[in-house]
């Protein structure tokens, strides 16, 4: 089974322009990204995709491997299937997808996600965290998910879900119940992958914006991993500050 690591990276956003170049410690944020993600056992290839010739000059700067793709992607899935699109596509089995924001990756999660697919059936996977602080329950920067007793996921939400009715809000992780919060990594099988490309904006993808959504609803099943690692992004030059706190 080969799986290859593919790493949106745009230039334009409206909260931290220029981020994948933003510098930690050293290093730009792409370049630990890259370097974290390579450290995988399951990848035979990490790849940074972009539509930005500054970041495409400086991943080549450190020897790494990049693609050039195109201004009008609207998400990351869309942007690493084009990549799949330039390549020898009997060769890549999984493609996954990882958000180019988070330096501090652990290895560890991309082979968690990687042993997914070893069941035949999985063509979607991501992976997900145990909520252990009541706020983020009901911060909707924070997705919440939730699975079935087979670990596939029901649903995607900026809200508190599942509500406990009749409970104190901040009582709600003390009544046995277990949150998961979603990490933004996604794998999948080559040809699901071509598939979901093509589907048509969903209403709940647009009532929630989480692109997930649209796989639900249009009856693909994603199966989450839980992962014991933090997930730590980069969204804003104030997240950034906070690290040399």
């Amino acid at each position: 089974m080969n799986c290859i690591g593919i790493i949106p990276a745009r230039y334009a956003s409206t909260r931290f322009p220029g981020k994948p170049l933003a510098i930690i410690d050293g290093k730009s944020m792409i370049q630990r990204v890259y370097e974290q993600v390579s450290m995988a056992e399951s990848l035979i290839k990490v790849i940074v995709a972009t539509d930005d010739d500054r970041i495409a000059d400086h991943v080549k700067s450190f020897g790494a491997n990049v693609c050039m793709t195109s201004e009008k992607h609207n998400s990351g899935t869309d942007r690493c299937f084009e990549v799949v699109e330039n390549l020898n596509k009997s060769d890549v089995d999984i493609i996954i997808n990882i958000q180019g924001d988070e330096p501090f990756i652990n290895p560890a999660q991309i082979d968690l996600l990687a042993s997914c697919f070893a069941d035949n059936s999985v063509e979607i996977a991501t992976l997900i965290k145990r909520i252990e602080c009541c706020e983020d329950i009901f911060n909707p920067n924070v997705v919440k998910v939730v699975k079935d007793i087979h670990n596939r996921a029901v649903y995607f939400s900026r809200s508190a879900i599942p509500f406990q009715r009749g409970v104190a809000q901040e009582k709600w992780l003390e009544k046995g119940m277990d949150y998961y919060k979603h990490i933004g990594i996604y794998a999948y099988r080559t040809a699901t992958l071509k598939k979901i490309v093509s589907l048509p904006l969903s209403s709940l993808e647009k009532t929630e914006s989480l692109e997930q959504l649209r796989w639900i609803e249009n009856g693909y099943t994603i199966y989450t991993a839980t992962t014991e690692f933090e997930s730590i992004a980069i969204d804003t030059p104030e997240d950034l500050k906070k690290l040399s706190r």
